[in-house]
């Protein structure tokens, strides 16, 4: 399988960004797409090139690192799939692409397909944790949680912070991450004592951080690699207004 590449090259944030022309021969169906990028960078090193910059790690879907848009797609054409999940045998022979580093003012380029997501860091220091003393991990029946909490929170907790919403959202919109964050602790007793700060805090450093505000275009629902339902956003919205009036009054 011979393919044509168009790869989004630049040095840093501040550089100005182009397209590159590369060719990748001899691709097999069962290579993954990393994989993939990986023998067009052995290419480029033999020819003394510069390799191209991506970022990667577990490449199980697990840690939500992969993230490039491909043909204007985040992750690629495959629902619920992460890039270093994505084959390429979901691509034809002298099929062309075109790969994107995530687009938006809180994610910087540092290099080519590589992008600052530190923001989404910021956003989990703010609030995304349980800092009252829960004790020992209990048994797992020793505190009673209704089985749609318990669903409920396990989905949200599915989340891997890859930015796939942001990318995808016309608005640049955090929304799903965030709401994600809040609600699978917020769902749980543990998360109980500090649900209305949390939501507050975060809400407000995903403000800060420079994200824009969710319209409900639900594109970021369609590319979330674990299909992190627009829901939770709706129920982050609830919250954020509940603590918002009740710390009002106060």
């Amino acid at each position: 399988m011979n393919l044509t590449l168009f790869v989004w090259r630049q040095e840093d944030a501040n550089a100005q960004g182009r397209m590159e022309k590369y060719e990748a021969q001899a691709i097999t169906p069962d290579m993954s797409f990393l994989e993939m990028l990986d023998v067009v960078n052995l290419g480029l090193i033999a020819q003394g090139r510069a390799p191209i910059a991506f970022e990667h790690d577990c490449r199980e879907g697990i840690c939500g690192s992969c993230s490039m848009m491909i043909n204007g797609v985040a992750h690629g054409p495959r629902p619920a799939t992460a890039t270093c999940q994505l084959h390429m045998r979901h691509f034809k022979d002298g099929d062309t692409l075109h790969i994107e580093p995530w687009r938006s003012k809180a994610f910087p380029v540092i290099k080519d397909l590589v992008v600052d997501r530190g923001s989404f860091d910021r956003i989990i220091q703010a609030g995304g944790y349980v800092s009252v003393n829960t004790g020992n991990a209990p048994d797992a029946n020793a505190i009673p949680v209704p089985k749609v909490d318990s669903e409920l929170a396990m989905d949200a907790a599915a989340c891997i912070g890859c930015g796939a919403c942001v990318a995808a959202c016309p608005n640049g919109s955090a929304a799903l991450f965030t709401s994600a964050k809040i609600s699978h602790l917020g769902l749980l007793p543990q998360g109980g004592p500090e649900r209305e700060i949390r939501v507050l805090r975060m809400v407000e450093a995903m403000d800060e951080e420079g994200f824009g505000n969710c319209t409900m275009h639900r594109e970021c629902e369609a590319v979330c690699p674990k299909q992190i339902s627009t829901n939770f956003i709706a129920r982050m919205n609830r919250e954020f207004l509940r603590a918002s009036l009740k710390h009002a009054k106060t």
